[in-house]
């Protein structure tokens, strides 16, 4: 498995869905960006530390480091290391110097994580060839999301980008490809993600 690595894009309110925030991670020797919802809370921690703010108590991810540094524990990287049926699968490397534990996770807290522990936050590469978007290229597929950060997009793609289904598919294809690039162009990478997925659906039906 080759791993890539990831650094933060951009977090940002997402406008489809009331308190749900887009992260954007884009790999660091390249264009390929990957956006998964995250939960309000998710976003607060990760923005906080990136912002280098304290808050007046631990929150969640500030308990889990400590608690493991008081046990001389720390987390080596963190790895999104799969996507399926709209969810992005994460793992925490942990480690006491001897043993080396992976630990299950939600994408979002393990990116919270990392910012804390200043460690990489890689993906598996064929995360970033199957839902990578890439500004510099033409087209690919979309998604929608899930309450807490793990990304989830049927509902949103049905009913908000589907065209609909009495149209011939080539003229589908061809207007889902079109608000893609324009979606890519624009910067918009959540909207951008759903259309790569709703073509995806279009195209697997033929």
């Amino acid at each position: 498995m080759k791993k890539i690595d990831l650094e933060i894009f951009d977090i940002s309110h997402s406008g489809t869905n009331s308190g749900a925030y887009a992260m954007v991670l884009v790999e660091k020797e390249g264009n390929r960006k990957i956006p998964i919802i995250i939960g309000s809370s998710e976003a607060q921690a990760i923005a906080i530390e990136l912002e280098n703010m304290k808050p007046s108590r631990p929150l969640t991810h500030d308990l889990y480091k400590n608690t493991l540094t008081s046990f001389n524990m720390t987390v080596t990287e963190v790895l999104i290391y799969n996507y399926n049926e709209g969810i992005f699968f994460a793992k925490v490397i942990v480690t006491d110097g001897e043993r080396i534990i992976e630990i299950d996770s939600r994408s979002s807290d393990a990116v919270a994580i990392a910012v804390r522990f200043r460690i990489p936050i890689k993906c598996d590469e064929t995360i970033l060839q199957t839902m990578g978007i890439d500004p510099s290229e033409d087209s690919t597929s979309e998604d929608e999301l899930d309450e807490d950060g793990e990304i989830v997009f049927d509902a949103v793609v049905e009913d908000e980008v589907m065209p609909s289904k009495k149209r011939n598919k080539a003229e589908e294809l061809k207007e889902l490809r079109d608000k893609l690039n324009q979606a890519i162009e624009n910067e918009e990478y959540e909207a951008a993600s759903m259309l790569k997925i709703a073509i995806e659906k279009l195209e697997s039906e033929k």
